[in-house]
């Protein structure tokens, strides 16, 4: 093909690409990709022609526009957790600590009646769980209960089970946060009862030893799934200069990102729950650096790191983007 025939068959379509930019990825992967061949032939045929360079310019033009769009997809992610969801948490820090209040009251709440009440512990956590876990003291291993079922399954079982609480007390917003409210009052009823009942046994350590292996990234959690929920209900309740549909919207989007950031939470209590808990004569030494570990991850980076951020300028606008302090 002689390139001036050449060049009038692709023009109008070079223009196009250049005075009509697309967004659109497909289009943008279909238009690089074309002139990604219209360049092949260039250089075979015309190499030290202008069109060949004009070809080129062409496709950097887009290729530079794609690769800007990986890089800022890249560092959307890295900004979500690094800046984005710390700030959402300090921007409902005070909701937060009165779902964990609520909480740790209807555990002592529980803990209170079982202490007066004999039948209370069996009421909440059933006598088959109660009769078995006797039976597992009088064997010399009371918390034989993590040891019952295969590792795997166990893991999937768990993590699976504790999605699912977490959304269910997400969703539980819906209802003018009472949903959310009483999934708090529930799980606080059944920790604070279970725990009360291995005191009561002269267990109390080693439960706390055993059990928080795992339970200490669980149950805060499961606690802050429940600040998610209100949070939702945050916008059913106090509208402000809103619409309430509107603030609805806002306040759900909030919550949605707090609660799928626990996911990986909930992953890692279900693996240390299913392949770690177990071990139930490990060193203490090793049940302790476990634990504290979860709780330094806790407290650093849902509260602390949060405030740090804070101090240091960052916020977050009315549409959820961080905005940086001025250098």
């Amino acid at each position: 093909m002689r390139e001036s025939t050449f060049i009038k068959k692709n023009l109008p379509r070079w223009k196009k690409y250049q005075e009509e930019p697309t967004g659109d990825p497909d289009e943008m992967a279909e238009r690089f990709t074309t002139l990604l061949d219209d360049l092949a032939y260039a250089k075979t045929f015309y190499s030290f022609s202008k069109v060949t360079g004009y070809i080129n310019s062409l496709a950097a033009g887009i290729y530079q526009i794609i690769y800007a769009n990986n890089k800022e997809e890249s560092g959307r992610f890295r900004s979500f957790f690094v800046y984005e969801l710390p700030l959402l948490f300090r921007k409902y820090h005070r909701l937060i600590l009165f779902t964990f209040l609520f909480f740790l009251l209807f555990c002592l709440i529980a803990a209170f009646s079982a202490a007066h009440d004999e039948t209370f512990v069996r009421g909440v956590m059933g006598d088959e769980y109660v009769n078995m876990t006797e039976q597992n003291i009088k064997r010399g291993d009371p918390f034989g209960v993590y040891k019952g079922e295969n590792e795997l399954y166990m893991f999937l079982r768990i993590a699976y089970n504790n999605i699912q609480v977490a959304f269910l007390c997400f969703i539980g917003g819906i209802l003018f946060g009472v949903g959310s409210l009483w999934f708090m009052m529930k799980n606080g009823v059944m920790l604070g009862a279970f725990q009360y009942y291995f005191f009561s046994k002269g267990l109390g350590l080693k439960s706390v030893l055993v059990i928080w292996i795992h339970g200490t990234l669980e149950i805060s959690s499961i606690v802050i799934a429940g600040s998610a929920g209100l949070i939702m209900a945050s916008g059913l309740l106090f509208p402000g200069t809103r619409k309430r549909v509107d603030a609805l919207k806002k306040s759900a989007r909030d919550g949605v990102k707090v609660v799928i950031s626990l996911v990986p939470l909930f992953i890692t209590a279900a693996f240390l729950e299913g392949f770690v808990t177990r071990h139930t004569a490990m060193p203490m030494a090793v049940s302790i650096s476990i634990l504290l570990i979860s709780l330094a991850f806790i407290i650093s980076y849902f509260i602390v790191y949060p405030i740090l951020l804070q101090r240091r300028g960052f916020r977050l606008d009315e549409k959820g983007k961080v905005i940086k302090p001025a250098k």
